[in-house]
């Protein structure tokens, strides 16, 4: 099957593309001497998941349960659940610990310790649990060079049912840096951070087994991760237009993108419709910080060349592309297809069932994403 005849919208990954993207960070890693841990919820794939996890990758990291669940039914047995765990989900985290070899949750929070210990302890169940810190995202975590960053540490130590795994954080301020300098600044910041923690907990003998950072700009831009362990990132192996804007990789590296026929020519407003809307691709802006006319993606000919056209507004299915060229309109006729570069590749591929695994411009195979929470 080729692009031509393919339903739309559908999600297409050039599988070669993405196993590149997957080496070169595999030997990243390997060159700043720190374990990968692809974080899968990019993908949420097994086949994509078993590409990334051979080399030196030590496991993986998932978003949600479900993500947990579907990867220790297709035989990954090292797991960190990368949310903040909550009552609500102890039941089924533990469940999963029962059936893993190691299943790692996260907390910031000292009463979340104290019921998880006695939960687990109820189960007759240990279960490794990282702290996470705030680098300065601001999202979850401890601050580093607070009491809490030591007190709860030591709390799990202490806890009869629980493993202090380590600690862990995500820089995702990364991806509001508008320059190399600002990158290169926050990933030294986020290294720094973990490893003057690390040290602090060494010197009152809390040893932390993993200090592990992640983001795909700062472990792409950072000069070295001494101090560090693992390394988590994601985004990586597709890439996106965002990635791509900020410097984190070149557009001939972005590996997913999403097909789309023109449904609809308007020649008096200037605009071309596909029936690739918000469903097909989010509403992610990316780089509108650095590119404010980044709109909704990068349209692309079907052999993925940039025809220098920006999806400029979504509604639920319909895309909306700006046209000032006559020549646009006479090339992109009612029944062209298109393919489109999202800003975002991981909102992107969470909206789809399945990738088109595209290779030498044919479908090959399908491949399943596993949904929900």
């Amino acid at each position: 099957m080729t692009l031509e005849n393919l339903k739309t919208p559908s999600l297409i990954l050039d599988v070669d593309r993405m196993t590149r993207n997957a080496e070169r960070m595999t030997a990243r890693a390997k060159a700043l001497n720190v374990n990968l841990r692809p974080h899968v919820k990019t993908h949420k794939c097994v086949e994509i998941a078993k590409i990334q996890t051979t080399g030196n990758a030590s496991g993986i990291m998932v978003s949600t349960l479900a993500e947990a669940r579907y990867f220790l039914q297709n035989g990954f047995t090292d797991i960190t659940y990368g949310v903040p765990i909550e009552a609500g989900k102890f039941a089924e985290a533990i469940e999963i610990a029962k059936n893993c070899e190691r299943f790692s949750v996260l907390t910031d929070d000292t009463a979340t310790v104290e019921s998880l210990n006695k939960t687990a302890r109820a189960e007759n169940i240990k279960l490794d649990v990282f702290v996470k810190i705030d680098c300065g995202y601001h999202r979850c975590g401890i601050e580093p060079h607070t009491l809490e960053a030591v007190e709860i540490p030591r709390l799990i130590t202490d806890s009869s049912n629980l493993n202090f795994a380590g600690i862990l954080t995500h820089a995702g301020q990364s991806y509001h840096a508008r320059t190399p300098e600002e990158l290169l600044a926050v990933a030294q910041t986020e290294r720094d951070s973990m490893r003057d923690l690390a040290q602090n907990l060494s010197d009152k003998n809390l040893s932390a087994p993993t200090v592990s950072i992640g983001s795909t700009p700062t472990i792409t831009a950072v000069d070295n991760l001494e101090g560090i362990t693992e390394a988590r990132c994601g985004n990586y192996i597709f890439f996106d237009a965002f990635q791509a804007t900020l410097g984190s990789c070149s557009f001939d590296d972005c590996a997913l993108t999403v097909l789309a026929a023109v449904v609809h020519q308007d020649r008096t407003r200037r605009k071309i419709i596909v029936d690739a809307g918000a469903i097909a691709l989010s509403k992610d802006r990316g780089a509108v910080e650095i590119d404010p006319d980044c709109g909704y993606g990068h349209v692309l000919d079907l052999a993925g060349n940039d025809l220098n056209l920006r999806v400029s507004s979504l509604s639920q299915e319909h895309g909306e592309i700006d046209v000032s060229n006559e020549a646009i309109f006479q090339r992109l006729k009612v029944g062209s297809r298109v393919r489109i570069l999202a800003n975002h590749s991981c909102l992107t591929a969470a909206q789809h069932s399945h990738y088109h695994v595209l290779k030498d411009e044919q479908i090959v195979d399908c491949w399943e994403i596993s949904r929900g929470w």
